[in-house]
């Protein structure tokens, strides 16, 4: 009874099951904030063939545009969306100190989230290219699908039915691998790879609740201990594709 919204996580850059959690939502009078931050440019296709881009399905969408994002700009920076005025005039107001309807009047406690001019600048330059990266990153995704597709020791992303994969992060589930020597293995190549992410919400200091059981989050444990994943941008040579590759697969086939 106190729940008040669901914000579901397009992660890596997927969409989740949108048409589940809106469905639940309107059984249950919640609002649905997207977290998009991860997922740009993904597109979203519903039972009755209508498609929607990730951050526009809910009440509220959001993103980020850290550098490292398929939309980054030079520094910090994001952006809410939402298609419900009154929300959207109370949104402003939050990101500006507070300020709803009258500058230096503050109707409530709010923060300083401004997206700065030269961010802005950026990002009405790189816009316009964002599906060209989405499409950049997914032949990299291709590509390594591809070379690992000869392994069963390691299980390549699945993209749903229901939507496009933008492949913000190339993320593997290792079968049998030993992941923090496979770490070491590229790193001693100059490879980078990361772990996304380590420890599950649940175990988080800030997230600590009764009620949590461990038994219910078997697989998402699981997936906390086995998951690595590859670099992934928009300029990669294919012979530099081929080194990662042939490195991963030298280690999982000695």
């Amino acid at each position: 009874p106190k729940t008040k919204a669901i914000i579901p996580v397009h992660l890596f850059g997927q969409c989740a099951n949108m048409e589940a959690v809106l469905e639940v939502a309107k059984a249950h009078n919640l609002f649905v904030i997207e977290d998009t931050a991860q997922a740009i440019g993904a597109d979203y296709t519903f039972a009755d063939g209508i498609t929607k881009k990730a951050g526009t399905m809910g009440d509220i969408g959001t993103t980020s545009f850290f550098p490292s994002k398929n939309l980054g700009c030079y520094g910090d920076g994001g952006a809410i969306f939402t298609n419900n005025d009154d929300l959207a005039h109370k949104l402003r107001g939050i990101i500006n100190h507070g300020m709803i309807n009258k500058r230096y009047y503050h109707d409530i406690v709010g923060v300083n989230s401004r997206l700065d001019s030269i961010q802005a600048a950026v990002l009405r330059i790189k816009l316009p290219h964002l599906d060209t990266y989405c499409s950049a990153r997914l032949k990299v995704a291709e590509y390594y699908n591809n070379a690992f597709a000869s392994t069963d020791k390691l299980i390549t992303p699945i993209t749903s039915s229901f939507t496009s994969h933008v492949f913000h992060q190339y993320t593997l589930v290792l079968n049998g691998v030993d992941r923090a020597a496979l770490q070491k293995h590229l790193s001693d190549k100059n490879i980078a790879s990361a772990i996304y992410y380590p420890v599950p919400l649940h175990n988080q200091k800030a997230y600590t609740d009764s009620r949590y059981n461990e038994a219910d989050f078997t697989i998402t444990n699981e997936l906390c201990k086995t998951v690595v994943s590859l670099p992934i941008h928009t300029e990669f040579e294919e012979d530099q594709l081929q080194y990662i590759t042939e490195a991963v697969l030298s280690f999982v086939n000695s």
